[in-house]
């Protein structure tokens, strides 16, 4: 397990944050499994502090290790005005973004937002529509209003540099965690998940959104190359601009599966069956699917793009986006390679085993801390 980062001496113990967690509302999917991971790992480190969430209705069953308030419904008003005025009302001693936005209206108290990724920004074709409000108001706003902006990789926070001006001195970085439940499973069980999960015996493994910057149509046209191909299982909902990706999904034949609903309990056990995970998105802030795969001893082949690299460094097979005969090839020798297989599983447990939400928890409380101390007194505010 990774040691957890020293307490700043200076740190501020009995803290009261008010916490964003309207990422909640996709409790799934990336944004929302940190919301939760980062919340309940905060709360274990500094079990004096007190954390208000305000969220979506109904999701409180998310964050049990806090206070729940809804955040207000009403459009641009409700988030932006009333919100504000509610989060003033509980007087805390910072703001915590976990979705990487502040409401336009002052919190009335520093605050720390968690950047995720800029994709948007680099390549606006892959969203749909412009997303004026949050894209050209809201993010810019809060990125430069912060007063700690945390970057969950060194790529991301290169982004934040480049595109919004932002001084390094005000950016963290800490990298996502990992969750317990992702590790290496027994002969016995994968045989029951197995048969339970109804998966083929042979298959490579795609984990993510079915979106345009995920970039699955280079892993399909790679997959349907292949000599003595395995099963292609695709796991994920689908996203927006999608319909290209459907139907060449719908002519490649009865190899590929599509799981679009799952149980996350589920997930652990279908890393483990995979021989191989892929994945060739254009743009990740950070990349989770790779990092729960290594976790579980399953080899990863991962995009030369964005913060993927990074993240795998050299426990995975690192390959062009958008180069689909090189993922053939590298998908014949991980599959084909029994050697290199259990290197690369190796590797992948060792590389996952450096992050851990208890780590996150840690540097994202100091990040808390410094700007806390940069308000009250900026010259002596943690550097």
């Amino acid at each position: 397990m990774a040691a957890r980062p020293p307490r700043d001496r200076g740190a501020a113990f009995g803290l009261s944050i008010a916490v964003d967690g309207s990422g909640l509302e996709r409790p799934r999917a990336g944004v929302g499994v940190y919301t939760t991971q980062i919340i309940h790992a905060m709360a274990v480190d500094r079990p004096d502090c007190r954390m208000t969430v305000f969220g979506p209705p109904g999701s409180f069953s998310h964050v049990p290790d806090a206070t729940f308030r809804s955040i207000p419904q009403t459009r641009f008003v409700g988030r932006h005005l009333q919100w504000p005025a509610a989060i003033k009302q509980l007087r805390p001693d910072a703001y915590f973004g976990a979705v990487g936005a502040l409401p336009l209206r002052d919190v009335g108290c520093p605050s720390v937002i968690t950047v995720h990724d800029l994709a948007i920004y680099r390549n606006p074709k892959w969203f749909p529509g412009q997303q004026p409000l949050a894209t050209r108001l809201v993010v810019p706003r809060s990125v430069l209003r912060a007063d700690v902006v945390i970057a969950v990789s060194e790529n991301t926070a290169r982004d934040v540099i480049e595109i919004f001006g932002v001084e390094r001195s005000r950016i963290r970085v800490v990298p996502h965690g990992v969750s317990p439940v992702f590790h290496p499973m027994s002969a016995e069980d994968l045989a029951s998940a197995r048969k339970n999960l109804g998966l083929p015996e042979r298959f490579i493994l795609f984990v993510g959104t079915i979106e345009p910057r995920k970039n699955l149509e280079t892993l399909l046209e790679a997959w349907a190359t292949m000599r003595d191909r395995p099963d292609l299982v695709v796991v994920g909902s689908w996203g927006w601009l999608y319909d290209s990706i459907r139907d060449r999904m719908d002519r490649l034949g009865p190899g590929l599966h599509h799981l679009d609903s799952l149980e996350p309990g589920d997930l652990p056990a279908i890393y483990n069956l995979a021989r191989v995970v892929a994945h060739p998105a254009w743009y990740e802030g950070f990349g989770l699917p790779p990092l729960e795969a290594m976790a579980c001893g399953t080899p990863v082949v991962v995009s030369d793009a964005s913060s993927l690299p990074e993240v795998v460094d050299d426990a995975g097979l690192v390959v062009p986006a958008g180069e689909p005969e090189a993922w053939r090839r590298a998908l014949e020798r991980v599959i084909g390679d029994t050697d290199l297989a259990a290197d690369l599983k190796r590797r992948g447990i060792i590389r996952a085993a450096q992050y851990s939400w208890a780590r996150a928890a840690g540097l994202t409380w100091q990040a808390i801390d410094r700007a806390i101390g940069a308000r009250r007194d900026p010259k002596s505010a943690p550097a």
